[in-house]
């Protein structure tokens, strides 16, 4: 998803232009005369509708004999409809991204979906977590995407898969993998042949594990979106055409669809796919620009946001029940489809976060709660209910019993016992990089070539007097002389005064990706690192050596070796902290608060749970029960400034709030 986009009474056919809602125009709802111009319907109170669906045969599991798959018809004296096997048929869609739910949670996540109501689950696919080296895939673990699909198919959800390339999502650079923009002619989500030829390489491993779970092929995708939000982005006309070809051409087919802002739709749709439309809330006109482009088919909106993500050092974001509960009821008292984004928002685990760029850069959270249907941890809200309230009121059959709530625990206070000043955890790194010139993090030669993706980037230099220091460091950096902390630098503030020496120090720039942007034209120049040249008093510096501070899983294994110093009080520096949190037999989700800690990263057993930072919203980071192991886990806190009082667990979740 991407930002929001924020007379005569005498009934007569041939005097109504507002043509989008039929059946209440013949019923004698004529639309006032300052709409008509507008194709905007008539709100007045409609008496209810009487009809109530029976899709329990239209399901993936019961659906044996299939000939045609979602349809749209037309007839006279009604709107348009979508259908399933000859069947009207609603799509009651909800997103859950697997790349975001711990893989043990997915059945509990869809399970709860399909009992609030939904008959189906959407969900993005990732390119830069599928494909983090040019030509090497990952489709396992957690990223297993046939068997997420697979599962929705067994628990009786069909499936809209959103494959990208570009999907925003508020993922690092909207789920493109950073290797992309080490070409300096590459043009991201255009026809340009060095990305072309990329997308081509990943859809040629990606289509076929997905094309033979389509609806004829008898599985549960009922339909597939080409590409995001183009219409705001449209740099070539001729890229949509492109990517529908592309994925034609590799088995993609039945109901393919476009999606855009309300405004954006006429530039965003491609001739013969369907266009669907993104929308914080019903509107009177929010529908005039689909209904010029395609009059004859019927509605749906792809992203209904039922919330909205956070950034870093914004309150948390919420929308009320009632403005949620009003946009549905109308939904479905005009027959329109749509999908809640986020039905469960989940995590952005790790370093996978975007970041937005509009006065300044802020990074996404941790959290991407989202005010979603369910919380992060997958608890029910007011939403889940009110929800499941209206869709019951329109089935024949009742809905599945509603699973039993996620079980959360509070351990015991975490206790810190070691710590590791950064620059002694050096060693324990890759071989850093020796560059006359600065290099930024993508271009960095490693990782067979395809530089870095997430982390830090840690730059030294020698430099033998003070001076006024420049440098362009995305998102930001802290310098230092030797161990001291001189200030810190960022994509706003660029200069920085080092102290008069007397003799040859060493100059230290941390550098932290906090995210790229994901949405706008801006993708294109979100390399990281220092880009460009350093200077001292104008002059250029020069011999570089560059540790890159990726933070995997085999750098944790290595530090355990490292001699670790007692913690006897808080440290002022960047540091890795060492700990223990205690789990019972049966481990179950927890949240972290993390007091007095400033900013920095959490690692369980090695694995990175994702960012804390003093300035919220967030205030506790999810942790989730399947990440932990009986007795003994290992937890590493690297913080990048102060270290805090204490870590403790907690069941509740924690944020600073305003409504919006």
């Amino acid at each position: 998803m991407g930002s929001p986009p924020r007379s005569s009474p005498r009934l007569s056919w041939r005097r109504v232009l507002c043509v989008l809602f039929l059946p209440f125009v013949s019923s004698g709802f004529a639309p006032p005369a300052k709409y008509r111009n507008n194709f905007i319907f008539e709100r007045r109170k409609l008496p209810p509708n009487p009809r109530r669906f029976d899709w329990s045969h239209l399901t993936p599991r019961e659906l044996k004999n299939r000939s045609q798959g979602i349809q749209t018809e037309e007839r006279a004296g009604r709107n348009p409809y979508f259908t399933l096997e000859g069947h009207e048929f609603l799509i009651l869609g909800g997103s859950v991204h697997y790349f975001r739910v711990p893989r043990a949670s997915w059945r509990d996540r869809l399970l709860k979906l399909r009992a609030c109501g939904f008959n189906t689950v959407t969900t993005y696919v990732p390119w830069n977590l599928h494909e983090p080296e040019r030509g090497t895939f990952d489709f396992s673990g957690n990223l297993d995407l046939e068997a997420f699909i697979l599962l929705a198919e067994e628990v009786g959800l069909w499936v809209i898969l959103r494959p990208g390339p570009y999907i925003c999502s508020e993922m690092d650079l909207g789920g493109l993998p950073s290797w992309l923009l080490q070409d300096p002619t590459s043009q991201l989500r255009t026809t340009n042949r060095s990305f072309v030829n990329a997308v081509n390489k990943y859809f040629d491993h990606l289509i076929p594990r997905v094309a033979l779970l389509q609806y004829l092929q008898g599985g549960p995708i009922i339909a597939v979106q080409v590409e995001n939000e183009y219409g705001f982005f449209y740099k070539d006309e001729a890229y949509m055409p492109y990517l529908l070809q592309a994925l034609q051409q590799r088995g993609i087919g039945g109901l393919l669809l476009t999606a855009d802002s309300t405004e954006e739709v006429m530039r965003g749709h491609i001739k013969g796919v369907l266009a669907s439309i993104n929308m914080k809330g019903f509107k009177v006109d929010s529908f005039k620009h689909l209904y010029k482009l395609q009059r004859h088919k019927p509605i749906l909106i792809m992203e209904f946001w039922v919330g909205w993500f956070d950034t870093w050092g914004i309150d948390h974001r919420v929308m009320g029940v009632n403005e949620v509960e009003k946009s549905v009821s109308e939904f479905i008292r005009y027959g329109i489809s749509f999908n809640v984004y986020m039905f469960h928002g989940g995590t952005n685990f790790g370093f996978m976060n975007g970041a937005t760029s509009f006065e300044k850069h802020r990074g996404v959270t941790t959290s991407y709660d989202y005010d979603a249907v369910l919380t992060e941890a997958g608890d029910y809200t007011a939403k889940y209910f009110m929800l499941r309230s209206l869709f019951e009121s329109i089935l024949v059959r009742p809905l599945p019993p509603v699973p039993s709530p996620t079980p959360k625990a509070v351990y015991p206070s975490l206790k810190l016992s070691h710590y590791l000043p950064l620059w002694e955890a050096l060693p324990y790194l890759q071989r850093p990089v020796t560059s006359n010139v600065p290099i930024n993090m993508e271009n960095l030669p490693i990782n067979n070539g395809n530089g870095q993706s997430f982390g830090f980037v840690l730059y030294e230099m020698t430099i033998c007097s003070g001076g006024r220091l420049h440098a362009n460091a995305q998102d930001e950096a802290q310098v230092f002389l030797n161990e001291t902390s001189l200030g810190i630098l960022t994509d706003v503030y660029r200069d920085i005064d080092i102290p008069p020496i007397t003799e040859c120090q060493l100059l230290r720039i941390l550098v932290e990706n906090q995210g790229r942007v994901n949405f706008s034209w801006k993708i294109q120049n979100q390399r990281k690192g220092l880009i460009g040249p350093v200077t001292l008093d104008k002059i250029p510096l020069n011999w570089f050596t560059i540790y890159s501070l990726e933070l995997k899983t085999q750098f944790f294994k290595k530090l355990r070796s490292a001699r670790w110093r007692p913690l006897g009080g808080p440290s002022s520096s960047p540091a890795f902290h060492l700990g223990t949190l205690m789990a019972d037999s049966s481990p179950q989700d927890t949240f972290l608060q993390l007091l007095g800690w400033n900013r920095g990263c959490v690692f369980i057993n090695g694995r990175n749970l994702g960012r804390y930072w003093n300035i919220g919203p967030q205030e506790a980071l999810y942790l989730p029960g399947s990440w932990l192991q009986p007795g003994t886990n290992e937890i590493v806190l690297f913080e990048k400034e102060k270290s805090g009082s204490g870590v403790y667990s907690t069941d509740v979740r924690r944020f600073r709030f305003s409504v919006g």
